[in-house]
Parts: structure tokens; sequence; C-alpha cells
């Protein structure tokens, strides 16, 4: 089975995603897009129908493992090691939110990925965000 075919159906099958609405648009060789539409259950400002943070997080996170998975060089399963976002706005509310991830470094045991969020009508981001995944069982044991 293919990298990309591995990650999108991983990805579809996590109830987390499939709570949130998320989508897979596009997934292949250490690339994803995907999305989610806008949901009133996830809203963080009810004054002004502003999504939740961790709704941006969540699709993020999930995106760039998809990235990952997809990558030539991953043969194994990930593990978010870190993610840090930048939150430069806002997402408009009623609008779907897309996270475009780009795996763009493979070491021996970490891969490396960007993202970028958007919502449907403008090219400014929404959020940033950098990280970094652990392969080949490296997740979760301990530093020695």
């Amino acid at each position: 089975m293919a990298s990309s075919d591995i990650a999108r159906q991983f990805m579809s099958n996590l109830p987390y995603n499939v709570a949130l609405g998320i989508e897979i648009d596009d997934v292949r060789d250490g690339r994803a897009q995907m999305s989610m539409p806008y949901d009133d259950r996830f809203v963080g400002n009810p004054a002004q129908g502003v999504l939740h943070g961790g709704v941006v997080s969540a699709l993020m996170d999930s995106s760039a493992g998809a990235a990952v998975l997809s990558h030539p060089d991953v043969m194994s399963v990930v593990a978010t090691l870190d993610l840090r976002i930048d939150y430069l706005r806002a997402a408009t509310p009623g609008q779907r939110l897309i996270a475009r991830a780009h795996c763009y470094h493979v070491s021996r045991s970490v891969a490396f990925v960007s993202v970028q969020t958007f919502d449907d009508n403008t090219d400014l981001p929404v959020a940033t965000a950098a990280g970094a995944f652990a392969m080949d069982g490296s997740a979760g044991k301990e530093a020695t």
C-alpha cells in the first residue's frame, strides 16, 4: 500500500477527526491538505462566532501528521513531538478551515513539518505552525 493511501486511511478513521468533520482533500509525497466545515458546536467566542483555537490546532496537527505519513521516506507510525502554532487572526465565522502541511525534512527518527491554515475567502493565514514528529518507535521512549 502506498504511503499516501496509508495516511489517508489512518487519518480518515481517527474518531477525533471524524467528530470534528475533518476531511482529507489531498495527501501525497509529504504534503497534505485537510479541511473542516464551520460548526457552531466548536465556537470559542459566542459573541463573535469565532471557532475555538483548539479546533484550529487539531486540524493543523492532523494535516501535519498526514504529511509525514505520506512522505516517501517514512515507513512507520508517527507521533507529534512538538507543534508550535502562531495564531495570526480569528477565522472568519461561517467559513471552512483549510490546512496545508509540508513535511520538508526527514531524519533517522524525526520528521519536520510546516503548516498554514486559511479560511475560505482569503490568502491571509489564520495560523501557521512548525512541528516535529517522532518515527520508528521513538515516540514515548525516555531519553537516556
